[in-house]
């Protein structure tokens, strides 16, 4: 069955250039090969593209159309949840900052109507999605997903915990794998003070792969890893993220655990497998301060795809 995902980022890109005035189009628009293409940033800075901010309802509405298309309806809310906790921090900072969950921005690289390599980005504090197309096939990463304040508590309860899936079933699978999973898995005492591929461009390839592997696990532990690799896999649409399961299945898998095991301490984990990067860190303002990033350190940015189109160019 054909794939809707290029297109419907096609007709959502076509449509959100279609909704900017002269200016906005203007910064929104950028050519294919700009380096600003391969650029993540999750930090609160300038960056590339047209503010949501300062586009009407109908741009506005538009954007968030685009990013629609390159995540899963969960991991759209987890995205919105983000964006809102903005004013969230802000209140908790005493307004000094003047954070605004209008602080977005969407940038086109190439144009959708006419070209067989385009990309977007939709990016600010804590989030940043970049999607590639190349002759309608879709290269989904970086997913970079943030939270701070990651958990708001009302009563002992949560009321906000937009990140909460990723860290309970890392712990759960560190209960399930036993002493001798978890000996293998927890490779430091403490966590770094933040995701190891951080905000660079080209995700290192040389991190080795640390931890316990999956082909050390019982059925149990398999499973866990499994689910735990899939809601990472999952923030892509439901088309992507099968591919992307079949892509690593049977692959060789690790699981890595740095920092305490207890709840409310600085901790860190990664995910590795074939082209395949995944980190969660929980390390800043005392453990309640969570990034986490899907990322595919060979194809990043459209390098897959940009590969089997040159190749086919040039056969």
């Amino acid at each position: 069955m054909e794939d809707p995902v290029p297109e419907q980022m096609r007709t959502a890109g076509v449509a959100l250039l279609g909704a900017l005035d002269e200016a906005g189009r203007a910064r929104a628009a950028h050519p294919f090969d700009d380096a600003a293409r391969r650029q993540l940033e999750y930090r609160p800075r300038p960056r590339p593209g047209v503010c949501l901010a300062d586009l009407d309802r109908a741009g506005r509405k538009a954007a968030h159309r685009l990013l629609a298309t390159g995540l899963s309806p969960a991991a759209y809310a987890q995205a919105m949840a983000v964006v809102a906790l903005e004013e969230v921090l802000d209140r908790a900072e005493g307004w000094r900052r003047g954070r605004h969950s209008g602080d977005y921005w969407v940038a086109v690289f190439g144009d959708p109507a006419r070209d067989d390599r385009w990309a977007w980005r939709f990016e600010g504090h804590h989030l940043s999605v970049s999607m590639t197309v190349v002759d309608d096939q879709v290269s989904s990463a970086p997913v970079f997903l943030g939270a701070n304040p990651a958990t708001v508590r009302h009563a002992g309860h949560p009321v906000s915990r937009p990140l909460g899936v990723e860290e309970d079933l890392a712990r759960a699978l560190l209960d399930a794998i036993g002493p001798a999973g978890r000996a293998a898995a927890i490779v430091a005492d403490e966590a770094p003070a933040d995701i190891i591929s951080a905000t660079r461009p080209d995700a290192p390839g040389s991190i080795t792969p640390v931890g316990v592997p999956a082909d050390r696990l019982g059925p149990t532990g398999r499973a866990m890893l499994d689910q735990l690799v899939a809601v990472y896999l999952d923030r892509l649409p439901p088309e992507l993220a099968v591919r992307e399961a079949g892509r690593l299945a049977g692959g060789p898998l690790h699981f890595a655990w740095a920092g305490p095991t207890r709840p409310g301490q600085r901790h860190y984990y990664r995910l590795q497998g074939d082209d395949l990067l995944i980190e969660y860190d929980n390390t800043s303002d005392d453990g309640n301060h969570a990034h986490t990033v899907l990322r595919r350190p060979a194809s990043d940015f459209g390098a897959d795809v940009l590969a089997a189109h040159h190749a086919e160019a040039h056969r």
